[in-house]
């Protein structure tokens, strides 16, 4: 039955693969993202382009809404009142009547929360700039801060590339603080949502730490707080003899970032905020900068079933890399010319210009990675770089001395931190205290150390040095790979929670985080003594957290309650993390290695002429925890493609006695 699974699961691969080789995936997110590009439209005065997708715009915000009038951040969680209210305005605009049932129930839950006075930090920003709310109320963004040195404390360096490329256009947002036409009208105190407030006469609600609390509790907060009021009294430092050439600086990296094709940092937010600061800055519709970057934008759409949303992100990188790492494990044969053309896909994306934040404070090091989407030279990341590599070595092992292999393994040393970890974009990005600036409400303006990534790197060095033994690479790389695992290792036993397992920043949660390390652990069990103390105390706890049905689940809760960890409804991508991880250090005849692969035959139920996958709702990726969740489309594709994999190729193993004491228990 495995085996047939695993026959289908390949065909539906290959059903959905593009002529040049490539895999794209939806990237669902929830309705913040949508109700934005609808804003962007409106400021813009592009009303005849929202008009000419009103009903398809409508219909999908309309389809995302919870039965209890809310919006939420993903689907199974509680509503969320900025995605609420951002979803109210953008249905609103694109003439959705207050009267209709579906904004009845959006205003009553909005009300029954606190009001839009309840609303995030960027929903603020995004308000403001309709006249409903007073930009008094929004922390104040001087544009110099682009003027700061890379060494000094706070400069825009510090910020995650994810914050960076969205704070700078900010700071032109800020300088102008702009007030655009809603459909009744422009006006500095525009009543368009009055019905969402409590107290409509009252708008200018603080946005700032407690003080009394803070004096006890959060000094920093506290410090950021008193340093925004001052420069509020200072005018927001808009006569600073050094504004106009701020500004100036800030337009300057803007164009500098955007990507040829239009595209800023690969994200949603950069792009709407970007082209915004640039109209500011007297750049006309017509100008290259703004069509590139309106075209970008709508690269981004997604159409379903008469339905518009947008992404936030788009994937085909990463989704093309662990399509084809889940095709290798399941045993395609490595020459078939239809995974070698993938390969060459992957291979041609490699970034090697000069383009890449990354060389501010890692300028030595040549460049090498990989990005995530289609158009991001600027911002290759570790954990696709690492996927990519993995990718490469699994189709042709003797690609270890290849010259694209050799450039991904060299940039992925240079990003490793001080700490021993790696983070997804940037280096040494671990200044914790920034989180504490009153525009960071989402406790995500830093790219530090996590486990996850750290176990993708050490599965791809794992494996390039297990093949080293057999194909000529230099000896001094060798070397230095060796010390960067045991680094690594030395990382990953400080963040080890007392229960085993690991945090997972980059999906949900401890079951991604716990089977990214030991498939990365798996490698190196007789090259560090460290190993098998960290990998028993994690199986047991997987062991422990698996479900009655043999399958795995969590929920996103968990990242707030971590009480939560490993709990939660059986799902196939979560599943296959949990098998991958139990199969890098259990026999193939363990029951619970047994029931997991069960689980994931049995649930292979949707069918596609001779293909077949799994269905899943739930999101599992994480895009901010807490905050931002994603469901990538192939999630619970590919990751089960790889169990059952492996599961059949560690079956082979065990009947042959291959693979004893070679460090590639899991593969």
């Amino acid at each position: 039955m495995n085996s047939k699974a695993l026959q289908l699961a390949a065909n539906y691969a290959w059903d959905d693969v593009h002529d040049d080789g490539h895999w794209y995936g939806e990237m669902k997110t929830n309705a913040t993202i949508t109700a934005e590009y609808v804003m962007l439209y409106q400021a813009l005065g592009l009303e005849s382009n929202l008009e000419r997708d009103r009903e398809a715009l409508s219909r999908w915000l309309i389809s995302d809404q919870n039965p209890d009038g809310s919006w939420g951040i993903a689907p199974y969680y509680p509503g969320d009142v900025s995605t609420t209210t951002e979803a109210y305005l953008a249905l609103k605009i694109l003439g959705t009547s207050i009267k209709d049932p579906a904004m009845q129930r959006a205003c009553a839950f909005v009300r029954s929360v606190g009001g839009v006075a309840k609303v995030r930090i960027f929903t603020r920003i995004y308000f403001a700039m309709f006249g409903l709310f007073p930009w008094e109320a929004v922390p104040e963004l001087p544009a110099e801060l682009i003027l700061m040195p890379s060494w000094a404390p706070i400069n825009i360096y510090n910020f995650s590339s994810w914050a960076r490329s969205t704070i700078i256009p900010l700071l032109i947002l800020s300088h102008h603080q702009p007030i655009y036409n809603l459909p009744n009208g422009l006006t500095a105190n525009n009543g368009f949502l009055d019905e969402l407030w409590l107290d409509p006469d009252n708008k200018l609600v603080p946005y700032t730490v407690d003080f009394a609390k803070s004096l006890r509790t959060d000094k920093v907060a506290l410090l950021f707080t008193v340093i925004d009021k001052v420069i509020y009294q200072l005018g927001g430092l808009r006569r600073f003899p050094l504004r106009g050439y701020s500004r100036r600086r800030c337009v300057n990296w803007i164009l500098e970032h955007q990507e040829a094709a239009g595209d800023w940092a690969g994200i949603f937010p950069p792009m709407h905020t970007g082209i915004l600061a640039l109209r500011l800055e007297g750049f006309s519709m017509t100008d290259s900068s703004i069509v590139r970057g309106l075209e970008a934008i709508e690269r981004f759409a997604w159409y379903d079933n008469g339905e518009k949303h947008m992404q936030a992100c788009v994937s085909p990188v990463w989704d093309t890399i662990l399509m084809a790492i889940g095709l290798c494990d399941a045993g395609l044969e490595k020459g078939d010319e239809r995974l070698v053309k993938a390969i060459t896909w992957i291979k041609d994306q490699q970034l090697l210009g000069p383009e890449g934040d990354w060389r501010i404070y890692q300028p030595n090091i040549n460049p090498g990675g990989f990005a995530f989407e289609y158009y991001n030279a600027w911002y290759p990341d570790v954990d696709d770089t690492a996927a990519a590599i993995l990718a490469f070595l699994k189709q042709d092992p003797n690609s270890a001395s290849s010259s694209h292999v050799i450039a991904a393994v060299s940039w992925t040393l240079g990003m490793q931190n001080k700490d021993g970890g790696w983070a997804a974009f940037d280096y040494e990005n671990n200044k914790l205290f920034l989180n504490r600036i009153p525009f960071s409400d989402m406790d995500s303006v830093l790219d530090p150390s996590t486990a996850d990534v750290t176990g993708r790197i050490l599965e791809a060095y794992g494996l390039f040095l297990h093949l080293s033994r057999t194909v000529s690479v230099p000896d001094s790389l060798v070397q230095t790979i060796s010390l960067a695992c045991h680094r690594g290792i030395n990382y990953l036993a400080h963040t080890q929670e007392p229960d085993g397992s690991w945090y997972g920043r980059w999906g949900c949660n401890y079951v991604y985080g716990t089977s990214n390390v030991l498939c990365g652990l798996s490698y190196h069990v007789y090259a560090d003594a460290l190993v098998p103390t960290l990998i028993t105390p994690a199986i047991n706890w997987l062991r422990i957290v698996q479900n009655s049905d043999g399958g795995f689940g969590e929920v996103l809760a968990s990242y707030k309650h971590p009480t939560l960890a490993g709990h939660g409804k059986s799902t196939a991508s979560q599943t296959a993390w949990g098998a991958m991880g139990l199969l890098t250090h259990l026999p193939c005849s363990d029951d619970a290695v047994k029931r997991s692969i069960e689980y994931l035959v049995s649930s292979q139920t949707k069918t596609r002429g001779e293909g077949a996958t799994w269905d899943e709702n739930e999101y599992t990726g994480t895009g901010f925890p807490n905050f931002f969740y994603l469901r990538y489309a192939y999630y619970s594709h590919y990751f089960p493609l790889m169990a059952l994999g492996r599961y059949e190729q560690k079956k082979e193993s065990e009947v042959s006695g291959a693979g004893e004491k070679s460090g590639l228990e899991g593969i």
